[in-house]
């Protein structure tokens, strides 16, 4: 009788040890990686190609149980919230969330206008048109997202007919501003559209009536951007007068005609193509036509 209690005791033992054994052993693994790691030269070179990860947006729905339109709307607060650093948006991370967002909630007001005003005018032209796409299909009592993809076309593409569709749509839709709607679509028509000075006014009017001091800073430098724009657009016209046609930017400098070209803050800078000075466009991998 008495060996059955001792080797109950021993069994009852070897079970309390074996947790604890396997419990120290994996402390003494991590100690070890933590110590061969701390013992690692670190490497402040950024890594090219990586970007910040975006999940998708059938994971979104599932994690916020099934309600697509809570996942786009905390999504669209954390990506406004997180896409800077240092007043520069991340544009490779901020488009492909803003395109799940269009995916989850394609009529979401943030979104559309974060889009046009950090995407479109950063240089991702095509990126943010798409969500203003989806939201004009969407939002079909909105003429807003009709109105600044009308400008967009006309500014960035030269796409006349697809503008003035867009400026219709938008009268449509926003009836007490139908009239300058369809004043524009006729003035771009008669090829009397100053579509850099309207960009400008917009886009100061986009800036002074955000309530967030950090997207209000944001637009600021795209304000700048244009500007520079504009200066440049002057230049051009002043040394075609003079000198004829300009080949290259740097002629505006050898001439006079300019001290210095202006300073993108969004570090893009500007193009000379088809004859007209253009903001250039982001490149992105693998987004390209």
């Amino acid at each position: 009788m008495g060996a059955q209690p001792k080797a109950f005791r021993l069994i009852m033992l070897r079970r309390d040890i074996v947790p604890l054994l396997l419990a120290a052993l994996g402390f003494a693994l991590f100690a070890a990686i933590a110590a061969w790691r701390a013992q690692q030269p670190v490497s402040l070179k950024p890594e090219i190609g990586m970007s910040r990860v975006v999940i998708s947006a059938p994971i979104l729905i599932s994690l916020y149980g099934g309600d697509r339109f809570l996942a786009a709307n905390l999504e669209t607060m954390r990506l406004a919230a997180t896409s800077t650093d240092n007043g520069l948006t991340d544009s490779h991370y901020l488009i492909r969330a803003q395109l799940v967002v269009a995916e989850l909630n394609p009529c979401h007001e943030d979104n559309y206008y974060l889009a046009n005003g950090l995407l479109t005018w950063g240089g991702a032209v095509d990126e943010g048109n798409e969500i203003l796409r989806r939201a004009m299909d969407c939002r079909f009592w909105d003429g807003v997202p009709a109105f600044f993809y009308g400008v967009n076309r006309s500014f960035f593409d030269r796409d006349v007919g697809e503008a003035v569709r867009a400026f219709e749509l938008s009268a449509q839709r926003w009836p007490e501003n139908a009239a300058s709607m369809r004043r524009m679509a006729i003035m771009l028509q008669a090829e009397s559209f100053n579509d850099a000075q309207l960009a400008m006014d917009y886009l100061q009017q986009q800036r002074q009536s955000t309530r967030d001091p950090r997207l209000r800073d944001m637009l600021g430098l795209r304000v700048v951007r244009l500007q520079g724009l504009i200066d440049l657009r002057a230049a051009q016209q002043r040394y075609e007068r003079a000198h004829g046609k300009l080949i290259d930017l740097q002629q505006l400098l050898t001439s006079g005609v300019l001290l210095a070209l202006p300073e993108d803050p969004l570090r893009l800078g500007y193009e000379l193509r088809n004859g007209s000075i253009e903001l250039k466009r982001l490149k992105i991998a693998g987004m390209e036509e």
